[in-house]
């Protein structure tokens, strides 16, 4: 009797080689064409993420430029008034100083524009816009409602952004004083 089975079976050695069996070429290629897809994909992500970076600064500088004045105007617009007001309570006042409060406004409106700030000042009928206007009181009258009755005082765009809204009075809708109030005006809803 010998110790010898008919059926040898593989050894754990002999699997692991098998298994450890270098890989063909094409298997090679194929993990390195997969690796260099995976970089190529990841250079174009960094430099999408670059220029956009780039592109961001670049608005942020040109809004930076755009309103660095901002602070300068909301300290002038105060003197802006002064000057209109005191333009039209200078009736009887010498003709040298009305022309030299002409010249100031002048000069300063001058400077505005130059600035890129443009008045707010709707005119009496003129719609009710919240972006640009802020409501100062309302009256009852006969016009549309929401639409402008009297400028209080100017306000002031710097480009497209709103440094001080046009103070107005509004028109309020008429009541209706005829009717009473809802549950009064429908007594078959009780």
């Amino acid at each position: 009797m010998s110790d010898a089975s008919p059926n040898p079976t593989p050894s754990a050695p002999a699997a692991e080689a098998a298994a450890a069996e270098p890989k063909t070429l094409d298997q090679l290629l194929a993990e390195a064409q997969a690796r260099l897809d995976e970089q190529n994909d990841a250079r174009l992500r960094a430099l999408a993420e670059a220029d956009n970076v780039r592109k961001r600064a670049q608005a942020e500088i040109l809004s930076a430029r755009k309103f660095a004045v901002e602070r300068m105007a909301e300290s002038l617009l105060p003197v802006m008034d002064s000057l209109e007001a005191a333009l039209n309570a200078v009736e009887g006042a010498p003709q040298a100083l009305r022309e030299g409060l002409e010249l100031t406004l002048k000069q300063l409106r001058a400077s505005f524009q130059q600035a890129g700030l443009t008045e707010i000042a709707p005119a009496p009928g003129e719609r009710f816009d919240p972006h640009q206007h802020q409501a100062m009181a309302a009256v009852e009258a006969a016009g549309e409602p929401n639409t402008v009755v009297a400028l209080v005082l100017k306000g002031y765009r710097l480009h497209d952004r709103v440094v001080r809204p046009a103070l107005l009075t509004v028109v309020k809708a008429l009541e209706n004083k005829e009717v009473g109030p809802i549950s009064d005006a429908n007594p078959a809803s009780n």
